[in-house]
């Protein structure tokens, strides 16, 4: 009987313990509840009435949320906007330049590049058929100089403006921060003070060409043998064949376009917010981009993509050969034009009319 007393104590300690541990496991994972229950209950309505104001509003991040939502506030500073501290609208607008447009516009660059090498690999230079050494009169000294004064700033734009929309993806690799810095704070200004004379320059040259750019019937014949690519022989042109004019009023309403934007961004004071700032942005880089792939090809055809072109433009004088092939229409208008004068041309003298 004794043995058997001695026995049971432990056991009974035991369960005991087993017991205990598991009601205080039991209770402490129902502890949390009781909240629940309280709140239920209408126990503790009072408590969280009395700090709801302090804690049911994260004061910090109602702030932020003001300001990104452009939120007035109080400015010293007087002009557009200046009481508004984040602009929220600059996130999509970083987004899109960053996105799109860098990625499209500089992919229709490499590929303008890419047909232009193709075509002087595969063709080769376009040409002359035949020279006759006697030349024909095509642009005038004051043509020839606002042509190349354009050109000229047009690509000095080009580089600074590719310099700052792909700056931070290709020349900081390549410059370093340092070095890019230094270029773009010389790049920004250049950009900037040449517009409003390439802009000048660039409005009398259109105003100047634009009577002899309106389209005829037998352009399209150029345009559906693409200037003579397709089918035997050069098609009929005039003064400009179809293709420089296609060009030149992708000039026209590119150059509208940049101008516009590009007085917008250059005078940011001039009542302007930053939304229209960001969309006149959009625009400007668009069309830049564009222009300068549509330049490209004007650039290469005009230089050592067909012969004749750029002698031309220099000079202002063109072979027979070049007038007769690829402006045959006004070749004739320029030979039957100068027929009465032949006989008192001086000898030696360049004429259209001589055979």
């Amino acid at each position: 009987m004794r043995e058997q007393q001695i026995t049971s104590k432990p056991r009974g300690r035991r369960r005991a313990v087993l017991v205990t541990v598991v009601v205080s496991l039991m209770v402490s994972m129902a502890l949390p509840l009781t909240g629940y229950l309280a709140y239920e209950t209408g126990l503790m309505q009072t408590a969280q009435a009395q700090d709801s104001d302090e804690e049911a509003v994260n004061p910090r991040a109602e702030y932020w949320r003001a300001v990104r939502g452009g939120t007035e506030g109080y400015s010293a500073v007087s002009g557009q906007e200046t009481g508004v501290l984040i602009q929220n609208g600059g996130q999509n607008w970083r987004a899109i330049r960053n996105g799109p447009i860098s990625f499209y516009g500089g992919s229709f660059i490499i590929f303008v590049l890419l047909v232009l090498a193709a075509k002087h690999i595969v063709k080769g230079k376009d040409k002359l058929e035949s020279r006759t050494g006697r030349t024909v009169t095509r642009w005038s000294s004051f043509e020839r100089v606002m042509h190349w004064y354009v050109a000229i700033a047009f690509i000095v734009l080009a580089i600074t403006g590719l310099s700052l929309i792909f700056g931070k993806a290709i020349l900081i690799p390549l410059m370093g921060k340092e070095g890019f810095a230094a270029w773009a704070q010389l790049a920004k200004p250049i950009h900037d003070y040449l517009s409003l004379p390439f802009a000048a320059g660039l409005f009398l040259l259109l105003l100047m060409w634009i009577g002899k750019n309106g389209l005829k019937s037998y352009d399209f014949e150029w345009l559906k043998s693409m200037g003579g690519a397709i089918g035997d022989g050069h098609p009929p042109a005039g003064f400009f064949n179809a293709g420089e004019k296609v060009f030149y009023w992708i000039v026209f309403l590119g150059g509208v376009a940049l101008t516009v934007s590009g007085f917008y961004l250059l005078f940011p004071n001039l009542e302007t917010v930053r939304e229209s700032m960001q969309f006149w942005h959009i625009i400007h880089a668009s069309s830049g981009l564009f222009m300068i792939a549509v330049a490209l090809g004007h650039i290469y055809l005009g230089s050592i993509g067909t012969e004749g072109v750029l002698e031309g433009m220099v000079s202002g004088e063109v072979d027979e050969g070049f007038a007769r092939q690829h402006h045959s229409l006004w070749y004739e208008e320029v030979k039957g034009s100068s027929a009465p004068a032949e006989s008192e041309a001086a000898p030696g003298a360049s004429s259209a009319a001589a055979t």
